[in-house]
């Protein structure tokens, strides 16, 4: 996402980083737009507040208390506290997956973009994990529900986006044992949130035989676990229509000789 923004010709007064978590993307963001007030929103206020005490080195050298720096606030993508067209560039690395509907999140940035302003997002696509889901065989949903990329580009344009540009690429990292991959999506927060989830405890033959069906799958010495990564961007224009769907019509003031 940060080399994506190399060829981007924009320069925010305001940043919203949209599930900002702890913030990790604040150092990178903060240098490359060092004059825009950033603002980190997550709707869980246990992050936001590690990210106040695990302070980046960067605030440590300038001496920076506490309260200095980004702007944390704990809200819903769905229903953010920011007013119609307050901000330049919304910046959502890894967030959407995490919705059961992203539609809202996506039409609230619309809204709350200035015109002319930057939507650029990452997100997880349907063949993220996918050797766990085949492993398991127990009729529960064991990882998220990903949307196709395709989906999240008609989202866009029917939040009233233009030119949305969606692409992908697939990650394979490898573990030496199941539970090392299961300790990681721990660590990072990645447990299963779906309905369709198992609410009581795997049983051992279940377990057993979901270890034996991802041991089929072992390659090199290694178990691979799949990710597929979807970045997308799209701008905030004129509005072309109302809100009762009427046509906007805009006329230009003649230019004086």
């Amino acid at each position: 996402m940060l080399e994506r923004l190399d060829y981007v010709k924009i320069e925010p007064q305001r940043i919203l980083d949209l599930g900002c978590s702890r913030g990790a993307s604040f150092l990178d963001l903060t240098a490359r737009y060092p004059s825009a007030q950033l603002i980190g929103l997550d709707a869980s206020p246990a992050m936001l507040d590690i990210g106040r005490e695990q302070r980046p080195g960067w605030q440590r050298w300038l001496g920076l208390g506490k309260q200095s720096g980004p702007l944390r606030l704990a809200a819903d993508a769905a229903n953010l506290p920011l007013k119609s067209r307050s901000t330049a560039l919304i910046w959502s690395n890894l967030l959407l997956h995490w919705l059961d509907d992203p539609l809202p999140a996506l039409a609230e940035a619309h809204r709350v973009l200035e015109v002319g302003g930057l939507l650029m997002f990452s997100t997880l696509g349907p063949d993220s994990l996918k050797e766990l889901r085949a492993a398991f065989a127990d009729g529960y949903a064991h990882t998220q529900r990903f949307i196709d990329m395709h989906d999240l580009g008609d989202m866009l344009v029917g939040c009233g986006f233009a030119d949305p540009v969606m692409d992908m690429e697939v990650i394979t990292l490898t573990y030496d044992d199941l539970d090392a991959m299961f300790a990681e999506l721990r660590a990072a927060g990645s447990s299963c949130a779906m309905k369709a989830r198992r609410h009581g405890l795997t049983g051992r033959g279940t377990l057993a035989a979901a270890r034996s069906a991802y041991e089929k799958m072992r390659c090199d010495g290694k178990l691979p676990a799949t990710f597929e990564v979807i970045y997308g961007h799209a701008w905030k224009v004129e509005a072309k229509q109302s809100a009762d769907g009427r046509a906007i019509v805009r006329f230009d003031l003649p230019r004086k000789k």
